[in-house]
């Protein structure tokens, strides 16, 4: 196959320098992104709701739109599901993101116009390649394949004619470019499969023979694939059987835990890894250099951003150009989708403020905060990673919960765990992992210190496949559904033990 790396350069470079200015003039290009999409949503139910015609700058907006959530925008999301035009943007909406399920139980349906397709998630993805190419100019990552790994539509629903309902990945790869077809596998067809039983030797058998250069989607997904094409091709490393490969576009979940799995795989000589943070919601960010944990918050993806203080959440939200170093923050957007002021669920830590850098900090509502800990996933994502360092243990998932005091007993963490490779002994994982998470969390430090408020934490071994089978059980399996990692409560852990064989102790 012809090399087009070269001749793509070029439009890459200038990919790259665009998002470049945009973040240099920050303010000023979120300012006039939020007045376009205002006049753009302006004769809409909601613009009208909210008189957007009459709204002249940012404080305005935010002294008269009031912060959003899904349960709120469900009635207007279902209108445009069912096929009415006008609702939160113009026009008639085809297409929708299934995404997890919200406190009333049900699953939430991210409308994807045609216009945030083009100006969001593919702009997302454009720079992402820009980006990777503009740090590794060597690379030639458009002389074979891309291996992307998606999702699938959804039935759950009885929708009106042409509306699709399903994985963000199955619209982005179903209304996908076709010139992009001529470097991506496996066929739409396959890629688009609902079964993974059958999809999983499906997209073994599409790429085993392929020039891979490159593989995009969710780490512990891709984890799979690839242990089942080097175990088909009967090779030690998947380099062995796609020897141009040279990166993974990685996303939807932290890389930290499955590092050293990819590394048994892979030749670390050849292998690079570029992390991307995009959701059903939009593209948001793009690792900002190689070697950095930092993502640069894109500017050129058709989304205005505000953050709420974690530390003060009843405080009002910022703007992007307000934010300050080392803060962390929740994250709300505005977009070309409709979400208005939106939740998004995450939060982030402002690395930088020239340019506007973040790490993912957690999730608003996956977090242990049951005594006074505030404990983040962030925070356990790199306790565990230490612990499995020191140990050589290696984790393939994991979800943990308070367990409370009794009356003979103090409080602790419950960590259910999936090991790849377990470690040889579980107490003393338990007490590295434990130790780990005491430097990663002061206040966790705190509670811990003398064993008078909190007990070390314990882990339960989650029997191979658990985690897949309690997805399955929620009807949420494959794509890039997670497991939640923390929760303030045991609604997730119990009944996962319960399969597990064992008890809520």
């Amino acid at each position: 196959m012809f090399d087009f790396t070269g001749l793509s350069r070029p439009y890459f470079e200038k990919v790259f320098d665009m998002e470049q200015r945009a973040g240099e003039n920050l303010e000023a290009g979120q300012r006039k992104l939020l007045a376009n999409l205002l006049a753009s949503a302006r004769a809409t139910a909601v613009g009208e709701r909210y008189g957007f015609g009459e709204i002249g700058s940012y404080e305005e907006f935010a002294a008269k739109v009031p912060q959003g959530d899904y349960a709120a925008m469900r009635p207007d999301v279902m209108q445009m599901v069912e096929g009415k035009s006008d609702i939160l943007w113009p026009g008639t909406t085809r297409r929708f993101a299934q995404s997890s399920g919200t406190s009333d139980g049900k699953s939430k349906y991210v409308p994807i116009t045609p216009r945030c397709l083009n100006h969001g998630h593919y702009a997302g993805a454009a720079y992402s390649l820009a980006s990777y190419l503009h740090y590794h100019p060597h690379s030639r990552v458009f002389g074979g394949k891309n291996f992307i790994l998606g999702g699938s539509f959804a039935n759950e629903l009885t929708l009106p004619r042409g509306v699709k309902v399903g994985d963000l990945s199955a619209s982005l790869i179903d209304r996908i470019n076709p010139l992009v077809n001529l470097f991506r596998i496996p066929s739409k067809k396959t890629a688009l499969m609902a079964d993974w039983e059958k999809k999983l030797p499906a997209l073994v058998e599409a790429s085993l023979h392929a020039d891979v250069r490159s593989i995009s989607g969710v780490p512990s997904w891709f984890l799979t694939v690839l242990k089942r094409v080097v175990e088909r091709a009967g090779a030690s490393t998947i380099h062995d059987v796609w020897p141009n490969l040279e990166v993974f576009f990685h996303g939807g979940i932290a890389f930290g835990p499955y590092r050293s799995q990819y590394a048994r795989i892979t030749r670390g000589d050849r292998m690079h890894y570029w992390e991307n943070y995009n959701a059903s919601e939009g593209f948001f960010g793009v690792q900002a250099r190689p070697g950095s944990p930092a993502m640069r918050l894109l500017m050129n993806t058709d989304v205005f951003y505000e953050f709420v203080p974690v530390a003060h959440p009843s405080a009002p939200p910022v703007p992007a150009w307000e934010v300050a170093q080392g803060e962390v923050y929740a994250l709300l957007i505005t977009s070309s989708n409709g979400l208005l002021r939106y939740p998004l669920g995450d939060t982030v830590k402002i690395e930088s403020t020239n340019p506007l850098e973040i790490t993912i900090a957690g999730r608003t509502r996956h977090f242990i905060n049951a005594f006074g800990e505030e404990v983040m996933v962030y925070n356990t994502d790199a306790a565990l990673a230490r612990a499995c360092a020191e140990t050589g243990a290696e984790v393939l998932n994991y979800t943990a919960a308070p367990v409370y005091a009794g009356d003979h007993s103090r409080g602790r963490h419950e960590w259910l765990v999936e090991f790849a490779t377990p470690p040889r002994d579980m107490d003393d994982f338990c007490r590295r992992l434990d130790e780990a998470l005491q430097m990663e969390n002061s206040d966790y430090q705190a509670k811990r210190t003398g064993g008078i408020f909190l007990d070390r934490l314990t882990v339960v071994e989650a029997s191979p496949g658990l985690f897949d089978r309690w997805l399955a059980s929620t009807g949420k399996l494959g794509g890039q559904r997670k497991v939640p990692r923390l929760s303030n409560d045991r609604r997730f852990i119990d009944p996962m033990l319960a399969m597990n064989g064992s008890g809520a102790r």
